[in-house]
């Protein structure tokens, strides 16, 4: 059976037609990409993917949206764009229709997709546990969350907005980069301290604390000097931004009972350099009377160029082939 997966984050929206059978993916399509900017809805943005693709688009879906999904209106995250599940069939086309978190439908592609699309990033090296509970957290535009629960029978995705639960600072510097977060957002969540954007504010902290006068620059160009070694202060923060990553992911094994993690999202597979280089692994472990529990939980990176993506389609194939 075809179907149209589509991948809907805060600046892109992603569209491929997939295969599905048994519950399982057999294929995934050639993506295509949209910038969310160029396309006033969802509607527009499908009609241009059906113009690309040629052809009238399977009347089956599966969306996985980067915002918590109800069954009347779904307002983006970090999206203008609003969807209208009751008007799925009649805007779009379609007979049969799957919405689902996108670290839901991560979570799905941590649960279908081979072994070889994942590298090891921190504790003992082997494949993922077939039962019991797999973390799953990525940085992006926002931080997603999900859990994956493996049973002998089956599996089970919870989705999650973990993300936006309060960032603990370890140690002085990130004490300074939750007021500025207060000052800035009345809060500090995980996701301000630990997700593309967050760089600003962690280089804005750091250029503080080192009494130097920096200009205001995006995070598109913050991670860019970061990754080149181009600009010190932005290397400083990638290299903090690695260590809260660590912390959360350790947090999140704490929380959610995990036997192992799974690291995902766009920035996340950029950063897989770095975190392999990084105190990432120390900061997950570093959970003082449960430093031997942490040390024995596998840590991995997701790999596979679509996972949310794969993950939609993987959503669909487990919901309708029940």
């Amino acid at each position: 059976m075809e179907v149209v997966a589509v991948d809907i984050g805060g600046t892109h929206a992603r569209f491929a037609i997939a295969e599905v059978e048994g519950g399982r993916v057999v294929h995934l399509g050639e993506p295509v990409t949209q910038k969310v900017a160029e396309h006033g809805s969802l509607q527009l943005a499908w009609r241009a993917f059906e113009r690309h693709a040629g052809r009238p688009l399977p009347r089956a879906a599966s969306l996985a949206v980067a915002s918590p999904v109800n069954d009347t209106l779904i307002k983006l995250t970090n999206n203008p764009w609003i969807i209208r599940p009751p008007l799925m069939n009649e805007r779009l086309g379609l007979d049969v229709w799957t919405i689902i978190n996108d670290f839901g439908a991560v979570g799905h592609a941590v649960a279908q997709v081979p072994d070889e699309d994942f590298i090891h990033l921190c504790g003992p090296d082997g494949p993922l546990p077939d039962k019991g509970v797999i973390g799953i957290c990525g940085p992006g535009t926002g931080l997603g969350v999900a859990q994956l629960l493996r049973t002998s029978e089956r599996y089970h995705v919870l989705e999650t907005e973990g993300g936006h639960q309060d960032f603990a600072p370890l140690d002085a510097i990130e004490d300074a980069l939750l007021r500025r977060l207060r000052k800035i957002h009345g809060r500090g969540s995980a996701e301000r301290a630990t997700a593309g954007p967050s760089i600003v504010a962690w280089y804005e902290t750091l250029a503080e604390i080192e009494g130097v006068s920096v200009p205001h620059a995006d995070d598109k160009t913050l991670w860019a000097a970061a990754l080149d070694g181009t600009d010190s202060i932005a290397v400083a923060a990638l290299d903090r931004f690695c260590l809260t990553l660590g912390a959360f992911a350790g947090d999140l094994a704490l929380a959610q009972g995990a036997k192992a993690i799974v690291i995902a999202g766009g920035l996340g597979l950029r950063l897989k350099d770095k975190l392999l280089e990084s105190g990432f692994g120390q900061r997950f472990t570093s959970k003082g009377r449960f430093q031997t529990l942490m040390a024995g939980i596998p840590v991995k990176l997701i790999t596979h160029p679509q996972p949310g993506l794969f993950g939609a389609a993987a959503a669909f194939a487990q919901e309708h082939a029940r």
